[in-house]
């Protein structure tokens, strides 16, 4: 693939962000992609991607996912990035909390044929708990 065919599909994903859509973010994955997640595991198929991308955007349903760089290398490509919003859905059967969370990302994809066969995103899920008010952080000292 070339660098701009990576490059659309990295801009696909980010207006799916922008429009909160959990079926067009599950639309730039293929039918068998796989996507290993702090949050879901290790998630096979697009159905089971798309289940976790609707937590998220129902969870926090004014999430903004901004993209600070994107690294291309042949088929692959690392977006860094960050995610906030406020907890206002449902969040793995936590009741929303109205708090604010923001979370720096790593998403590590591999692509084929326009489309993501895999996805490693890296982030403090505990931070984001601990945002949410699920944890309490030990204080220092």
């Amino acid at each position: 693939m070339t660098r701009d065919e990576v490059l659309a599909v990295v801009k696909r994903r980010y207006a799916g962000w922008a429009a909160h859509d959990p079926v067009a973010l599950a639309a730039t994955h293929a039918e068998n992609g796989v996507v290993t997640s702090p949050t879901g595991g290790v998630l096979e198929g697009r159905a089971e991607i798309e289940r976790v991308y609707r937590l998220w955007t129902t969870a926090f349903p004014d999430a903004v996912m901004h993209h600070d760089e994107v690294l291309i290398e042949g088929d692959r490509a690392v977006v860094i990035a960050r995610l906030r919003g406020t907890h206002s859905g449902d969040f793995f059967g936590l009741a929303p909390t109205g708090r604010h969370m923001e979370v720096q990302v790593a998403l590590l994809l591999t692509i084929a044929d326009g489309l993501v066969i895999d996805e490693r995103r890296i982030y403090d899920f505990t931070g984001v708990l601990v945002q949410v008010g699920v944890l309490k952080a030990k204080p220092v000292g």
